[in-house]
């Protein structure tokens, strides 16, 4: 008589969180500090100029735009796992040239923007890849937390990233704080490995070709057609286009016009990853309290008003405006990106999951550029000043959106 072989049990629910958790933060630290030493490379190894500087950041944001829509086709064609371990391999080949090249001596500025948007490319189908692996391997009520707890990672590291990127840079050089971005994301690589492969959530059925076009439009359908995430990702929309110009005008209008010292801009700056943080942990609890339509349109509201004490800040003693409002607006945004995003995973079928997630993010973190871009013409011609102030209105947008949909009379998105 033979003896029958069991099968190891798989992990449970917990342990894979934890692990994909692991590796997220991981490769999440790793993409802060390149947002750091990437430009400190071009500035102080190649001597670019600003323009050059300015085109090496583009380069790097350029991911959403080329694959923003495509990734989600992508990403329900092959094996999750596969496909976020070759993500991370892929940006840990790109920055792992670059000190190779630099100590060989053939360190060029085009290498660098092939890098950067090299490293753009992998992190758009990463993160659509990570939208949609979550769902799949905790149980739909734990999602709200679950998410919760992702952003307060992303917040975390936000926070933190970039100064422990100075700091690498500060004790290594910028070059050799590539190689430590480089190790992240193989780091991320190996945790990920250990997740159960995944089968594609959407794998081509047998002698049929469905083009990458129709593929497309089907997500694109489904998200503009529906009733609550087309007014959900209009909101997100609405919601970057702020933030972005919000990036672009708070450096030099705290400088030139609050005239503070660099230390302290980065002080002001770091509190919407405060304001995120305590966000991300009270999110699932509002969203039980109140329900999550009305948390999301309750601190869409609140993060606009708080966001006008911005402009309030005109010097030193008026500083701590403007660490309030940008923390209540980060808090607001963050609340609201939990709860949509937890709707969409939730609601949408499964084989569209990943197709979704990627039209929502194509078009609201598409008004991110536009949105520095215009807030810069604005300061140009008007004056710092009063483009913080309209930038800042333009943040009631984002609920005036929620409230002229039927978001308006839920309770709960779903």
């Amino acid at each position: 008589m033979t003896d029958v072989i069991t099968p190891p049990a798989a992990p449970p629910a917990s342990a894979l969180f934890w692990r994909f958790w692991a590796a997220s933060a991981v490769s999440g630290a790793g993409s802060a500090v390149t947002l750091v030493a990437l430009p400190l490379v071009a500035v102080s190894v190649l001597h670019a100029s600003a323009a050059q500087v300015a085109l090496l950041a583009a380069a790097g944001q350029a991911g959403w735009l080329i694959l923003g829509l495509p990734a989600g086709v992508i990403v329900q064609r092959h094996r999750l796992r596969a496909l976020q371990v070759a993500c991370d391999l892929i940006r840990m080949a790109a920055l792992a040239s670059l000190p190779l090249a630099w100590w060989m001596g053939h360190l060029t500025y085009t290498h660098l923007v092939a890098a950067a948007l090299s490293v753009g490319l992998a992190t758009v189908v990463f993160d659509v890849g990570n939208a949609t692996f979550l769902p799949a391997v905790i149980d739909k009520k734990d999602l709200t937390a679950r998410n919760g707890l992702m952003s307060a990672t992303l917040a975390v590291t936000q926070t933190g990233g970039p100064s422990l990127g100075g700091l690498l840079v500060q004790l290594t050089g910028p070059v050799g704080a590539l190689c430590a971005d480089a190790a992240s994301y193989l780091a991320s690589a190996l945790t990920l490995r250990t997740l159960p492969d995944l089968p594609p959530a959407a794998p081509k059925p047998a002698g049929e070709h469905v083009g990458m076009t129709r593929q497309i439009r089907e997500g694109w359908q489904f998200v503009t057609r529906h009733p609550v995430m087309a007014p959900c990702m209009w909101w997100a929309t609405a919601t970057n286009f702020v933030a972005g110009a919000l990036i672009a005008l708070t450096p030099t209008y705290l400088v030139r016009e609050a005239h503070l010292s660099p230390l302290l801009v980065g002080v002001l700056i770091a509190a919407e990853g405060i304001g995120a943080l305590a966000g991300s942990l009270a999110a699932a609890r509002l969203a039980a309290r109140h329900g999550t339509a009305r948390t999301l349109l309750g601190a869409s509201l609140a993060g606009a008003v708080l966001a006008l004490a911005m402009p309030l800040t005109t010097n030193l003693a008026s500083a701590c405006f403007f660490a309030a409002g940008n923390a209540g607006f980060g808090a607001g945004v963050v609340i609201g990106s939990i709860v949509t995003r937890t709707h969409r995973q939730t609601q949408s079928p499964p084989h569209l999951l990943a197709r979704v997630m990627a039209t929502v993010r194509f078009v609201s973190w598409g008004a991110s550029p536009v949105g520095a871009a215009l807030s810069g013409l604005i300061a140009a011609t008007a004056g710092l000043r009063p483009a913080l102030w309209l930038v800042c209105a333009c943040a009631f947008t984002a609920p005036a959106v929620l409230l002229t949909s039927r978001v308006r009379d839920l309770r709960d998105l779903a």
